[in-house]
């Protein structure tokens, strides 16, 4: 189970693929449900939020690891974008396949139709021994490491408390955790004070089980995250063609989204997550970070697979967002 590839310079952060995924995307013009559609073409790209978060930081010159899990029958495209971008890959390889996702993009409406396949189930037992896995080799990384990033969805068989048990024990090994997950699982993961949560506005609502029709909804629900216990010190609430909200206990801030040609939205969050502990390892302000972190998602809106331009593209197109303050 172990395939671990040197890099030259230690990783400063870590993403946990706990359910990583092939994402097969198809360009299709003007998708029509029911029917032929004639695919204008086709690319396969590794994925899952955490292998996303990882190659954007990689592209922005972070020396990044993933530990995790992957099928070692499609295992070679993993490996493949590892050895390119210098990722050092700590991942446990077990028998069968990575799951794969399918990701229809209309390049009309710049909409994404993801079809999402739920990954490989595990026996209790099984999930026990992967994550002791995972946590040893986390645990060998935490002398350098300085963010951890829990990301997306846990496959079948997983607990629910697997988020949780990372953030504990990495937290106290002196890395700071940024949590971008929904349901059980983030509920979970809370109770362990992440340092850090990006949820969308549907998983905040869910989360305190409630609707957030408003920004000013929004923030109050952020801010009631942030003087919770134990709590995280920031709370950014992704709104999809709306922007994004950065809370902290002091700042409240609406970054507003650049307009830029849509090709997919696929990974836009995770490019938003890899903004954020970019931002963080550079110590950026509220707004700083806002500008750099929606940044990375709207260059990322303009290509397929999770790849961004040069950080000099990135760090022009951060200059034009415009941040404003806003209040409960």
């Amino acid at each position: 189970m172990n395939a671990p590839n040197p890099i030259v310079n230690a990783p400063r952060v870590v993403t946990v693929a706990l359910n990583p995924a092939l994402d097969q995307t198809i360009e299709v013009a003007g998708l029509q449900p029911g029917a032929v559609n004639r695919a204008l073409r086709m690319q396969i790209d590794v994925g899952g939020k955490a292998v996303n978060v990882a190659s954007c930081l990689s592209d922005f010159g972070v020396p990044v690891a993933v530990a995790g899990q992957l099928g070692r029958d499609n295992a070679v495209l993993f490996e493949e974008l590892f050895q390119r971008k210098n990722i050092a890959n700590h991942c446990c390889y077990l028998d069968g396949l990575t799951r794969i996702n399918t990701k229809l993009a209309d390049t009309v409406s710049g909409e994404t139709t993801d079809l999402n396949m739920p990954g490989t189930e595990f026996s209790p037992e099984a999930a026990a021994d992967l994550l002791n896995q995972i946590l040893e080799r986390l645990e060998r990384l935490a002398e350098h490491v300085e963010w951890v990033v829990l990301s997306g969805s846990l496959p079948p068989g997983m607990p629910v408390n697997a988020y949780a048990a990372i953030t504990e024990r990495m937290q106290a090994a002196g890395a700071s955790v940024l949590l971008d997950t929904s349901g059980a699982p983030l509920k979970a993961a809370l109770a362990s004070g992440p340092r850090m949560i990006k949820p969308n506005r549907h998983e905040l609502a869910e989360l305190l089980g409630r609707p957030l029709d408003s920004l000013a909804l929004l923030v109050a629900a952020g801010r009631e995250l942030l003087h919770s216990s134990p709590a995280p010190a920031w709370v950014v609430v992704s709104l999809g063609s709306e922007g994004a909200l950065f809370l902290t206990r002091e700042q409240a801030l609406h970054a507003h989204p650049l307009k830029v040609a849509v090709i997919s939205t696929v990974g836009a969050g995770d490019a938003m997550v890899a903004g954020l502990v970019a931002a963080r390892l550079e110590d950026l302000s509220l707004a700083e970070t806002a500008q750099l972190a929606t940044a990375f998602s709207a260059t990322k809106l303009t290509r397929l697979g999770p790849h961004l331009p040069c950080p000099a593209e990135v760090r022009a197109l951060a200059e034009q967002v415009v941040v404003t303050p806003v209040d409960a």
